[in-house]
């Protein structure tokens, strides 16, 4: 049985991009179901999963064993419990209280013990490393190949924005009007962020297999992955794809000269050189730079001369100093000058509506202009304001729900918006052991011989960089593709570095 669950594993890995089109999310397949079909799919494949591998007796005989698991289950069914009685009562000014659902909520939470089983399992049946090669470079060439084919054929869906590209790598260098969002490329994929974060993940990995394994097929997969980070157009794939080739050429360098359990690799280094040059030639025409650079635009704007506001604003405060006139005043003035201030339509409009609560935006538009065009600050805001309107001392340690967050904004910083949906208590239980994982291993390799392998090395590095880009740009680990994805990783690494001699 443990035989035919890592053949389901394997496969169910292997098809996560697939689980990730844009059309299960949008559009009538989208609605067929109360929930998306990646999500039931995923559910069935779990369950299908646990029922493989608790079918054989040793198996519960050794979860019997391993008393930490069945703290860890005792405590996050205690904890969930606690956390749907904490949530239920909320105080806000939303008459609709953010559309917090029981449904939801619980359905929440299944979904993020999902990756966390998965994990468990992947350790348990213990794969082989060919088969965790043929899974990584299975998602790396479905993810990298998707988006620069259809970046090819100018056919893509846009990174920001709806609709398809304008333009394909090539015209890049010959019209610099395009636009980074005419450009940036996703494929037929449906979270440019997580997309970026688990290509980023996958780098160190690749190019383990590329100094390994070195071959046509690992040449070009390398190459590919290169192409569709640039061509995603965002920071974390930018940044991560000239970062992680300097940090998984160093990782290759300690391997060989220092641990020296690594012979070749000299034809590798090589192509990793020339994709680094390559990208460093690229990048500075694609919509990465051209986004960056838009940016500081905006933010120079949003500075502009604001003299008639700020003058009609402080003779409207002076006018109705206090009560209901001072109110419907500050929701005219921000109504008519939201923009003006380069404010977010979404946050003003629809995440926490100014209607509601003018005296907050009214504090918002009164800081400077980097501030009012950073969305990380607004959102933090926005989430600091709605705990502080709940006043419960409790939202610390069980949250304010996942639902009510992601119906203001999802913060882009995971690890901190976790905390503002299940409280440093259920950020812990949720996300806590893909850290405590990352550590365990690290303090395996520095203490053990064993453990000190490449492969270990990659693992740990792969990890890291997942964790840090759900970190610096959020959307990750609640989204099931990219946990998934790293769970197996982290499963396997588990399995590297407590092997025996």
């Amino acid at each position: 049985m443990k035989e035919k669950a890592r053949t389901v594993l394997f496969w169910f890995i292997l098809i996560q991009p697939f689980l990730d089109l844009y059309w299960f999310y949008h559009g009538t397949l989208a609605n067929i179901l109360p929930f998306t079909l990646p999500t039931i799919i995923r559910i069935l494949a779990v369950f299908t999963l646990i029922c493989l591998y608790f079918s054989a007796k040793n198996s519960w005989q050794r979860l019997s064993r391993q008393k930490w698991l069945l703290i860890y289950i005792v405590l996050l069914i205690l904890y969930s419990a606690l956390h749907l009685v904490h949530v239920q009562h909320f105080n806000s000014v939303s008459p609709n209280g953010y559309g917090y659902t029981p449904t939801g909520e619980i359905f929440y939470l299944i979904r993020m013990v999902l990756p966390l089983t998965v994990l468990y399992l992947t350790n348990e049946l213990g794969f082989k490393e060919k088969q965790l090669q043929h899974v990584i470079e299975g998602i790396s060439g479905l993810f990298s190949g998707t988006i620069v084919l259809s970046n090819l054929f100018i056919t893509s869906l846009k990174s920001y924005e709806t609709g398809t590209i304008s333009a394909n790598i090539f015209e890049w260098f010959f019209n610099p009007n395009i636009g980074y969002s005419h450009m940036a490329s996703k494929g037929f994929f449906n979270f440019t962020n997580m997309i970026s974060a688990v290509l980023f993940m996958l780098l160190p990995l690749m190019l383990y297999y590329l100094f390994t394994s070195f071959n046509w097929l690992t040449v070009l997969l390398n190459i590919v992955q290169a192409l569709a980070m640039i061509e995603i157009g965002t920071k974390v794939a930018a940044i991560g794809l000239i970062g992680g080739i300097i940090v998984s050429v160093i990782v290759f360098a300690i391997h060989k000269f220092l641990i020296k359990d690594v012979k070749k690799g000299g034809k590798a280094f090589l192509v990793a050189v020339i994709i680094e040059a390559g990208s460093l030639v690229i990048l500075p025409f694609g919509p990465a730079i051209q986004r960056y650079n838009y940016e500081i635009y905006l933010a120079q704007q949003s500075d502009h001369d604001l003299t008639d506001e700020k003058q009609e604003l402080a003779a409207g405060l002076k006018k109705y100093p206090t009560g209901e006139k001072r109110a419907k005043f500050l929701r005219c003035f921000i109504k008519q000058n939201y923009q003006e201030y380069a404010l977010n339509p979404k946050f003003v409009l629809k995440s926490y509506p100014y209607q509601y609560d003018p005296e907050f935006w009214l504090k918002i538009i009164r800081e400077p202009g980097q501030s009012r065009m950073e969305n990380r600050h607004i959102e933090k805001a926005m989430l600091n304001q709605v705990v502080k309107t709940n006043n419960n001392p409790l939202d610390k340690f069980f949250g304010i729900s996942y639902i009510r967050e992601n119906n203001i904004f999802n913060l882009e910083r995971d690890f901190a918006a976790q905390i503002y949906s299940l409280g440093w208590l259920g950020m812990l239980l949720f996300v806590g052991p893909y850290l405590a994982v990352l550590l365990y291993s690290a303090c395996r390799w520095l203490r053990y011989k064993t453990a000190r392998t490449y492969l270990v090395s990659s693992l740990i590095v792969s990890s890291g960089f997942i964790l840090l880009a759900a970190f610096s740009s959020g959307n990750v680990v609640d989204f099931l593709t990219a946990s998934f994805i790293l769970a197996f990783i982290e499963g396997n690494l588990l399995v590297q570095v407590n092997k025996k001699e």
